[in-house]
């Protein structure tokens, strides 16, 4: 059994409750965060805060935490749940309120906060990549917001299981935005290129530090549109996240990626970020 965190108390997971008018149940009317933490420490902290206020912002909730009071929680929060390796979830609900679609004034916000352990890929799925398909990118427009509102991402990732693949990567007026649950990069004549920001896509922690990263070991690297032959025709594709960080994908539609094994930049890239987060602890 794990401990939760949820409106100011830390509970058992089997005792968590709201109520059935939180308009996060009834309307998926909240925002969302997911952050590893490495040996109990929390990665990237200041950058994945950021990123919650935006969305926030972006759909007019106030933040009930300051950073400070944020990192008081979820760092209780591991240590409730013994440490070590794990995914911590946060969320922000506008609150309980009757069911209108109209805003509604002067209500707090449910805030919810979770940990769970933190599962490196398997070696096989490193050594031999993952199986990707396309898919039509049918979201809203407003991807940058990182809402709980999920169901078109469910749909189109189950796409990729039923199809005996790891995930969709996601294509809109011809264009490779990202994936259902990751961000997207291809390699070309030895260089990075990823979509730039904008509302199609969510703004990914471990994205942006992969380009740090590649700035930092002279990678060249580029924000560029990527189109769908563009997508075919790469020499690498990876899909990062949080959770999943930098996996190869070594088939697209059946097609073999290069060679159809994990590229050599692929392979450079995760040795930088391993030596990254090993940095940390030291």
């Amino acid at each position: 059994m794990s401990i939760v965190y949820l409106n100011g108390k830390f509970v058992p997971d089997d005792a968590a409750c709201i109520s059935v008018l939180d308009r996060g149940f009834i309307f998926g009317d909240g925002v969302y965060e997911v952050i590893p933490a490495y040996h109990g420490c929390l990665f990237r902290l200041s950058e994945h805060l950021q990123r919650l206020q935006n969305s926030l912002d972006a759909i007019r909730i106030t933040n009930p935490h300051s950073p400070q009071e944020w990192q008081t929680i979820l760092d209780a929060l591991i240590d409730k749940n013994l440490g070590g390796d794990l995914s911590v979830y946060l969320q922000v609900t506008r609150g309980v309120a009757k069911r209108d679609h109209a805003l509604p004034k002067d209500i707090t916000p449910t805030v919810f906060a979770m940990a769970n352990p933190l599962t490196p890929p398997e070696k096989t799925t490193l050594q031999y990549g993952v199986r990707a398909i396309t898919g039509d990118d049918y979201r809203w427009v407003n991807c940058h917001i990182k809402a709980i509102s999920l169901l078109p991402n469910v749909l189109l990732r189950q796409q990729a299981i039923d199809a005996g693949a790891s995930e969709t990567i996601l294509l809109r007026n011809g264009e490779a935005t990202e994936g259902a649950a990751s961000n997207l990069f291809i390699v070309e004549n030895n260089a990075l290129v990823t979509p730039p920001k904008g509302p199609f896509l969510l703004p990914g922690i471990t994205r942006d530090l992969i380009l740090e990263l590649a700035s930092q070991s002279h990678i060249t690297w580029e924000e560029s549109t990527i189109s769908e032959q563009r997508l075919r025709d790469a020499d690498e594709i990876w899909l990062t996240s949080s959770t999943k960080e930098i996996l190869p994908v070594t088939y697209l539609d059946n097609q073999k990626i290069g060679d159809g094994t994990p590229g050599p930049m692929w392979h450079k890239m995760v040795d930088l970020f391993q030596a990254f987060k090993k940095s940390l602890g030291q």
